[in-house]
Order: C-alpha cells, then structure tokens, then sequence
C-alpha cells in the first residue's frame, strides 16, 4: 500500500516526530502549571536560617528573615508571595499567566525545557506552513492561501515571543538571579544592602550546573 511505501522510504518519520513533539509540549505545559512551584508550607519554618551564610556569604548577617504580612509563614532568602496564587513561593520569578501558575524553584527548570520544545515546534510549524506558500499575484490565489497565511503570520509572532521569553530566562538563570530579583532590586533588601550587585552569582558554568542540575 501507499502508507507502507511511506513508511519504507522514511517519509512518515518526521511526522511522527513532529506529533510526538507537540504531544510532549502539551505534557509539559499541564506539568509545570499543575505542580507545586516550591510553595513555603508553615510546617517547613524550621531550619530556615540554619546555611544562609554558608551558602551566601556576602549577604549581610544583619538582615534578618521575615514573616509575610499575608500567609504569616518565615520567609526562606529569594522567596517572595504571590497574591495570585496566595503563597510564598521559593526562589520567586514570576507568575506565568499562561500557566495560571507562579514559576518557582521546583518549575522553573522544567518551565524553560517547556519553552524550548515549544519553540522547536513553532518553528517547525512555520517552515511547513512557508513551504506550502507559493505567491502569486492574484484573488484567487490569495482566497485558497488565505489560511496559510494566517497561520504563519500568528506561528511567525508567537516564535519570537517565547524566542525572546527563553532567551531572557537563559541570560537570568546564567547570572543567578530572577525574573523578580532584575526588575525589583532597589526593592529587595537582601540586593539593596548587599556590597556586590548580584551576590547570588557564582560565574556561568556553575550557575547552569546548579539551576539544571
């Protein structure tokens, strides 16, 4: 038959590729949105101060750790409340909208493989959809290709919107620090009274070792 010549000459390879690749994006997308982030559970207080200057020397001794004025659980270093989600969340980076989730310690790791396979996919998708495009300059044309040019007009813009949300999560994660920490530094007293503007950053390779690993 035509589908076992198909098969023998590999022309359903990549698209049995291209579908596992979106049922894994799918996966991803309900995993990270439905697990914990790394909420802070009143139960977990104890401990919490025990290594902060071992694992963060140039913070100063002085700053001490606080209660959240919303859920009153101690607040461990990096942690921040999310109102959305109505916990602290560890190392806070943001609430994702998306997700309907905050992206936190236990997430954010599996949140950036999500945006890569997501991005692999688009881009698949919109070299299929261009392929199939052959311009000419007539309504006809245009009304029977109509479809395909939507869709890799929005394929196009969705593409360089987790392009640009990777790599600006990449560049955080390569300096140690978070979504939360860059845009609020003047407002976090752990950065504002630190002598280093990032004390958290350790170089690049152990830095990825670290976030991934």
């Amino acid at each position: 038959s035509d589908l076992q010549k198909q098969e023998e000459r590999g022309e359903l390879l990549q698209p049995l590729i291209f579908v596992l690749l979106v049922l894994c994006s799918i996966l991803l997308y309900f995993k990270v949105s439905l697990m914990d982030p790394g909420f802070v559970k009143p139960e977990e207080e104890e401990g919490e101060d025990k290594g902060q200057g071992v694992v963060i020397p140039q913070i100063p001794g002085d700053i001490k750790l606080r209660r959240c004025g919303y859920c009153l659980v101690k607040q461990p270093m990096r942690a921040k409340h999310c109102q959305l989600c109505q916990h602290c969340v560890r190392r806070y980076d943001h609430h994702c909208p998306w997700l309907e989730n905050c992206v936190g310690e236990r997430n954010h790791p599996l949140f950036i493989v999500y945006l890569s396979v997501q991005l692999v996919v688009l881009l698949w998708g919109g070299h299929v959809a261009w392929s199939g495009l052959y311009f000419e300059q007539s309504r006809e044309w245009l009304q029977h290709n109509i479809f395909l040019l939507v869709s890799f007009l929005l394929i196009f813009i969705f593409t360089i919107v987790v392009l640009l949300l990777l790599v600006s999560h990449l560049y955080l994660i390569s300096c140690n620090t978070t979504t939360w920490e860059f845009m609020s530094h003047h407002r976090i007293s752990y950065l504002r009274h630190s002598e280093l503007e990032n004390p958290f950053d350790q170089g690049i390779i152990l830095n990825l070792w670290r976030f991934f690993c």
